[in-house]
């Protein structure tokens, strides 16, 4: 874990020409690939020792705001299309994949209260960490999808399914407000599919070429000071 896949091992769907590129870019790196391995495991082990009072605090406060599981469990997509129960903080109502499109749009009325607190700060990210810790995703990649939005990528977006699934990325800090752009859309899941995910994957695809460890760092601090520059003054 941590390396790249020699091309032959790869599932069929990824050995095309339009992800051998991609491929190609990412081989050269596999002594970064392996640090960025090193510092999931060892990141993830000592966050999740030090936000074990965090953990408590939220769970209670999530189970006191409304009926349900603390945490919501999904299954998503990650490195070479392997299917994975991602782990958050519930912030919606029971049964909210039943009430609404998978997508999140602003003023979701499937959010609860504690739940708009806990997504303004990304606070419902934080059991992440135990897939980070499990080799499931890592701190920084493209974010997994549910299977039916894997379903409606090109080929050369397959090629994001190289690295793990992430919990933050350039695209994260782009479309931060993803959910105010889906708002009064009548159609979310086409919307998102043929104009949001398009623009998303732009980003995604650019990563990979230019991975390094440098570049993880600056998008984790990005991602920390959008998070408290947003919510420092104007939105609330």
């Amino acid at each position: 874990m941590g390396r790249l896949r020699s091309w032959e091992k790869l599932p069929e769907y990824l050995k095309t020409k339009e992800v051998r590129e991609y491929y190609l870019a990412l081989e050269k790196k596999q002594a970064g690939l392996f640090l960025k391995r090193g510092f999931d495991v060892g990141m993830s082990l000592l966050l999740l020792i030090l936000l074990l009072p965090v953990f408590a605090v939220l769970a209670v406060w999530i189970k006191a705001d409304s009926k349900g599981p603390v945490f919501f469990r999904q299954i998503r997509i990650t490195q070479y299309g392997r299917r994975f129960h991602i782990i958050k903080f519930r912030t919606m109502v029971q049964d909210a994949a039943q009430k609404g499109s998978q997508v999140t749009v602003g003023g979701d009325a499937r959010i609860t209260k504690a739940g708009i607190i806990l997504r303004r700060y990304r606070l419902d990210e934080l059991p992440q960490l135990i897939n980070i810790l499990l080799g499931d995703m890592s701190f920084v990649g493209t974010r997994p999808e549910v299977e039916k939005y894997v379903r409606g990528y090109t080929k050369e977006m397959m090629a994001t399914l190289l690295l793990p699934a992430g919990i933050t990325s350039e695209a994260s800090i782009a479309y931060k407000d993803e959910d105010q752009l889906l708002a009064g859309v009548s159609d979310v899941d086409k919307t998102y599919l043929e104009e949001v995910l398009p623009q998303k994957m732009k980003y995604n695809l650019s990563y990979l070429k230019r991975f390094s460890c440098l570049l993880d760092l600056k998008i984790c601090i990005n991602t920390i000071t959008g998070v408290f520059r947003t919510n420092g003054g104007q939105k609330g």
